[in-house]
């Protein structure tokens, strides 16, 4: 398993470590002890989320502003555009954000840390994602910012109209919602 670093320091690509051979392949998805010196830190997850989407669907960009989840995320089946959004007041990268496809065939995964905004957009016909939670789904905390906020410019590579949850076309602009310290 490898970190790549992105633009957003913060922010990592992992790379997993693929076997592979006329059979099929192995990998080591999540591995606790190699996961802490790629990032630096120990952590526990505490909460597995499996999602299923049709193409042009858009979740996000979502965050709890009180219990905030870090995530690593990475597609099982399809491929999505991945969207990381900087939202710690204190960050030189605050308002920047990192896109990134993942995909079943690139077998990427994004670590997302405390203090991010995310989402995705399905490009393929169907996805499906995985994702590891560092803390537990707090509905009260959570909050949603616009995800065609013009000063974020997010080019979400959609093929149409996005279809969206009431929740997220009720999205705030980056400058009204609440971010971290």
């Amino acid at each position: 398993m490898k970190a790549i670093q992105t633009a957003i320091p913060d922010l990592l690509i992992i790379e997993p470590k693929v076997f592979g051979d006329e059979r099929g392949f192995f990998f080591e998805s999540f591995n606790r002890r190699e996961f802490a010196k790629l990032i630096g830190r120990e952590l526990d997850f505490v909460q597995d989320n499996h999602s299923r989407s049709s193409v042009n669907v858009l979740r996000g960009l979502h965050y709890q502003i009180q219990h905030p989840q870090a995530k690593l995320v990475r597609v099982i089946q399809g491929a999505v555009l991945d969207v990381a959004v900087d939202i710690r007041r204190s960050s030189p990268t605050l308002g920047q954000h990192v896109a990134l496809e993942l995909s079943v065939e690139n077998k990427r995964m994004l670590w997302i840390p405390e203090g991010f905004a995310h989402g995705f957009a399905v490009l393929s016909e169907t996805a499906e994602m995985l994702y590891k939670t560092t803390d537990y789904w707090s509905p009260q905390h959570e909050r949603c910012i616009r995800w065609d906020d013009a000063d974020l410019a997010i080019d979400w590579r959609l093929r149409g109209v996005p279809m969206l949850s009431d929740k997220d076309a009720q999205g705030k602009s980056l400058r009204e919602a609440e971010v971290f310290d």
